[in-house]
């Protein structure tokens, strides 16, 4: 298959690269030193399986990047509006884009920016990975998964074949019927750790061992769990606990991404997270005291 992956970072890279050595004609959009590390020594992957090296077509101009069956969006959040013109792009010479982005709100971000609603599939991935310098990616843990589906709902065979083409690279690829409630349980995750973490500057650890942090995790969990209800999403008693107990099962010393880039003193998604939540609840008429709380902390300039 043809595959372009607009936004070359650690993600995006790591998949565009170990879809490479299995023989897809990939291009990767990238930028700065990445872009040039690339274009003169190939993309490093290394795992903690073994290392590898691949030659992608790589290039800073959307427009001369050829027609594709899939492009993956793999940026963070906040440079959507950077990525979108090229997904447009190629989404009207045929491409199917397929973002792996954290948040429940992408694909409509991509749908708004003129991408059309039947040519794309919602996505989401689990997985560590770093661009160690440039050029070099490195997954950091032996999980990598991927979920895709028709944003609809319902069966798919062209998602089935972006999940076989990632299966085969070794990927757990799984595709989902029902890939916005999907969604809703990673960013039930997702925004719940920025928002406790971030907010206590701390790991996971130290939260869980009181009572008040157990408290806000759970707290900050059923939010977001009662927004999706607002959304059309149904994630049950059973789920919601489920959530909470494996955000419990974390090591200590787990800190999440937006934790990591917080003390880095870069961007932050805290926007489309912790913000989401309350943007979501606030029009739902739905109270999300947590989320508020972080969004207006976290994300005060």
């Amino acid at each position: 298959m043809k595959i372009a992956v607009l936004g070359a970072g650690a993600v995006g890279s790591y998949y565009g690269g170990i879809l490479c050595e299995a023989g897809h004609e990939v291009t990767l959009l990238a930028r700065g030193a990445h872009l040039a590390a690339v274009r003169t020594n190939g993309l490093e992957v290394r795992t903690p399986e073994r290392s590898f090296c691949v030659h992608p077509t790589v290039t800073d101009n959307h427009t001369e990047m050829e027609a594709v069956d899939f492009a993956l969006v793999a940026v963070k959040n906040y440079s959507i509006g950077e990525i979108a013109p090229a997904a447009r792009y190629l989404s009207e010479k045929s491409a199917i884009i397929v973002p792996l982005l954290n948040g429940v709100e992408a694909a409509a971000m991509l749908e708004k920016a003129g991408v059309a609603h039947r040519l794309l599939l919602g996505g989401l991935t689990t997985i560590s990975v770093v661009r160690s310098s440039p050029g070099i990616v490195e997954r950091k843990s032996p999980f990598q998964r991927v979920v895709i589906g028709e944003l609809d709902g319902g069966d798919s065979v062209r998602a089935a074949r972006l999940a076989d083409a990632l299966r085969a690279c070794g990927v757990e690829a799984v595709v989902s019927a029902d890939i916005r409630t999907e969604l809703w349980r990673k960013f039930a995750f997702i925004s719940t750790m920025a928002a406790v973490c971030g907010l206590s500057r701390s790991a996971i650890g130290p939260i869980r061992s009181t009572v008040r942090g157990r408290r806000l995790v759970e707290r900050a969990v059923s939010e977001v769990v009662a927004v999706a209800r607002t959304q059309g999403t149904a994630i049950d008693a059973g789920e919601e606990k489920r959530i909470v107990e494996f955000i419990y099962s974390l090591p200590e010393s787990m800190k999440p991404s937006f934790l990591l880039d917080l003390e880095s003193g870069g961007l932050t998604e805290i926007d489309d997270l912790c913000g989401a939540v309350s943007r979501l609840g606030a029009e739902a008429k739905i109270a999300t005291p947590v989320h508020d709380v972080a969004a207006a902390a976290l994300g005060a300039k």
